[in-house]
C-alpha cells in the first residue's frame, strides 16, 4: 500500500499514541490496547467509533510494515504547525542526524526557534 498523499493524511503516531521512534512491539501493544478499547462490537451502532476503529487499523498497517513506515516517514506531508517544537525534533530527528552527519549545518536556525520558544515560556 502506497501512501496516498491526495487525502488529508493523518498522523498515524498520534493515532496510535506512541513516540515517533518507537518500537515495533510498542505500536503492536498500543495497536491491541486501543483496537480492544475502540472495537465496534463494544459500542454498538456508534459511526464515530467505527470510523475511530478503522482509523487505528489503518494506522497499525502503515506503521507496523517497516517499507510502509519508512515511506510513511520520509515522504509523509508534514503539518509542521501542528506540532510543537518537542514533537517536531522527536519526529524528525533521524533526519536531522543525518544532515548533520552529512556537514549541513541548521544549528543557527534551531537555536533561533528554541530562544523564541523559551521567550514564549518565560512570559
Amino acid at each position: 500500500m502506497e501512501v496516498n498523499h491526495n487525502t488529508v493524511q493523518k498522523d498515524y503516531y498520534k493515532v496510535l499514541e506512541v513516540d515517533y521512534d518507537a518500537t515495533d512491539e510498542k505500536i503492536r501493544l498500543n495497536y491491541r490496547r486501543l483496537a480492544l478499547k475502540w472495537h465496534p462490537d463494544k459500542h454498538k451502532g456508534d459511526s464515530a467509533v467505527t470510523a475511530k476503529f478503522q482509523e487505528i487499523n489503518e494506522a497499525y498497517r502503515v506503521l507496523s510494515d517497516p517499507a510502509k513506515r519508512i515511506d510513511y516517514d520520509l515522504s509523509g506531508i508534514y503539518e509542521v504547525d501542528k506540532y510543537t517544537l518537542r514533537e517536531y525534533l522527536a519526529r524528525f530527528k533521524g533526519m536531522i542526524l543525518t544532515c548533520n552527519g552529512l556537514g549541513i549545518s541548521q544549528t543557527a536556525i534551531w537555536t533561533q526557534q528554541l530562544m523564541e520558544t523559551d521567550d514564549l515560556t518565560d512570559k
